[in-house]
């Protein structure tokens, strides 16, 4: 995990653009480089470096001897990269991973380079020789990508928008600053001003596709067909494969845990998998909530059947309440689901940062969207419907789940990994009959609970345990968190500015005295970018007002039982 920016075509002093970079410090606490492109003196690379490998040679931007034409800024990991040195004959200079991407796109050019990267990133490459800049983002956006390109052709990427907003253009601020797409690439031309100018924007892996670099994968071949004891055999396995090629680092492991089917999954894993290759540390495991929150006790129950070193955070509601403005600071959204969940990942991340060693944190993320884990998938019409909202949610999670998760650990200079978001996995998982993959008995992942159900990873009441929203789980039953925010923003908000909502903000206008508490916030410090956020996050099929997992029926019966 690290920061990146950069500019091209600047007509404002570069000294004073480059404290926009600085926007983005949190995300690199190691190290800081500034470089200028040479021959293009209003061109520059800005780097913020969290050294998770080769620490002696990881600065950027990265240029080797070999193509000394070629600048890449990148944030990520690519976890194929020894396979594909190994299939090519790539010959590195350095122990970075993201290497890789001079080489391959020496060799096969930006399409071929996007395709084969199995991992997470977002890239700009500059090539000086043919005057050409790659921006590119991975498949599900896990790794963020922002960029402002004015009609005169000044182009601006940064890790994060707020490395943007402030930047000087022809006497004033730059506007459109917006996300980049998600498993897209585009192609700019380089002009000798340093002006750039758009070729294309591609779309180089769609989530249901088998990616390119599956040829290469140590899990080469999987057995074919749908009978339930091949597909919970080939869940297990390219689940396995998942986390056990996230090991990459040179520094220390830790996994967040919910007790949820999700984070418990991965750590039961993960700690296999360490044990398994000798790590000589325990696995640190973090499970954050109020005191007594179902959340808490769960994980206390995984972390005992694991093994783990295991540390809980224990904050009140004056604590969350306080960190509402900073965390809102941090996302870049007023989604109100968002929020609310980031909070508790924030104060648990913050905590990892200054109490432990612990650095590239595994965690949960898109299984519920993968695997149809909201509670308003049992109201799904039909299996086929269902389906279809697993893909809208993964083509989507850049803006809630992945975008909460990135920045609430990169607040505190800690990298992220999630294996459900594996590119084979996903693959492999959306690739099934629909009905394989809906809810059963009452019970959403049915199909995945049931693929470990033998394992003996997890004590069954967890594997088992119904789907809690991790901003509900991390309060008591009797008051969920919600409602402690709820009846807090209730006292802060004047029934009458609601009542104007809608004039003072016509796109997206809040409804609730909650949303427009946290839309003005967001306003604060990112007025007028509301576009970020192109509608709240909501459950479908229900007629609900709150995206809160407690406000459905299905879960007030399940409580009640």
């Amino acid at each position: 995990m690290c920061g990146i920016w950069a500019l091209f075509g600047s007509d404002e002093c570069l000294s004073v653009q480059c404290l926009s970079a600085m926007k983005i410090a949190h995300r690199g606490p190691d190290a800081f480089r500034f470089e200028n492109v040479n021959g293009f003196t209003n061109c520059c690379f800005g780097f913020h470096r969290l050294a998770v490998v080769d620490q002696l040679y990881g600065m950027q931007p990265i240029r080797v001897k070999k193509f000394p034409y070629l600048w890449l800024c990148y944030n990520g990991e690519i976890y194929n990269f020894k396979q594909l040195q190994k299939q090519f004959g790539f010959e590195y200079q350095t122990l970075v991973d993201g290497e890789v991407i001079l080489h391959l796109y020496n060799r096969g050019g930006i399409e071929q380079t996007a395709s084969m990267l199995d991992g997470v990133f977002a890239f700009i490459l500059l090539d000086t020789a043919n005057r050409k800049v790659f921006l590119a983002r991975d498949t599900y956006g896990v790794r963020p990508l922002f960029k402002v390109l004015t009609d005169d052709g000044f182009l601006g990427v940064c890790s994060e928008a707020k490395g943007l907003i402030n930047l000087k253009h022809s006497t004033s601020l730059c506007s459109k600053v917006e996300p980049f797409l998600p498993g897209h690439y585009e192609v700019l031309d380089l002009k000798p001003s340093g002006k750039v100018t758009s070729v294309e924007l591609v779309k180089f892996h769609s989530c249901k596709d088998e990616p390119l670099h599956a040829a290469c994968d140590t899990v080469e071949s999987l057995p074919s067909g749908f009978d339930l004891e091949t597909v919970k055999s080939n869940i297990r396995i390219l689940f396995e494969n998942a986390v056990r090629k996230r090991l990459m680092a040179h520094r220390r492991i830790g996994c967040l845990l919910s007790g949820g089917l999700d984070s418990s999954l991965v750590a039961a894993v993960l700690l296999k998998l360490m044990k398994e290759i000798n790590i000589n540390y325990p696995l640190q495991t973090f499970a954050i909530g109020m005191e007594n929150s179902p959340d808490l006790l769960a994980a206390r129950k995984v972390a005992a059947h694991i093994g783990s070193e295991h540390h809980e955070v224990i904050f009140n509601c004056e604590e969350g309440i306080q960190a509402i403005e900073e965390v809102i600071f941090s996302l870049e959204t007023y989604d109100i689901t968002t929020i609310r969940a980031s909070i508790g990942m924030y104060l648990v991340s913050k905590y990892i940062r200054k109490k432990t060693d612990s650095v590239v944190i595994f965690s949960g993320e898109g299984s519920d969207e993968l695997t149809q884990g909201y509670i308003y998938f049992h109201k799904a019409p039909s299996p086929e419907e269902a389906a279809e909202e697993s893909e809208r949610l993964l083509k989507e999670l850049y803006l809630f789940d992945v975008l909460r998760a990135d920045r609430t650990t990169a607040a505190h200079g800690l990298e992220l990994r999630v294996p459900f978001l594996d590119h084979r996995f996903t693959s492999y998982y959306l690739s099934l009959p629909a009905e394989l993959r809906i809810p059963k008995n009452g019970i959403e992942k049915y199909l995945l609970r049931q693929s470990f159900e033998d394992s003996n990873l997890l004590p069954k009441e967890i594997l088992w345990r119904p789907k809690e929203a991790f901003s509900d789980g991390i309060a008591s039953v009797k008051k969920s968190w919600f409602s402690i925010l709820q009846d807090y923003i209730d006292q802060q908000v004047d029934d009458l500015l609601l009542e104007k909502a809608a004039e003072k903000y016509p796109f997206n206008p809040p409804k609730t005295k909650e949303s427009y508490y946290y839309r003005q916030i967001f306003e604060k410090h990112y007025s007028g970018r509301s576009s970020w956020l192109p509608h709240y996050w909501m459950p479908r099929w229900v007629k609900a007002t709150d995206p809160s997992a407690r406000t459905l029926k299905h879960y007030k019966s399940a409580a009640q039982e």
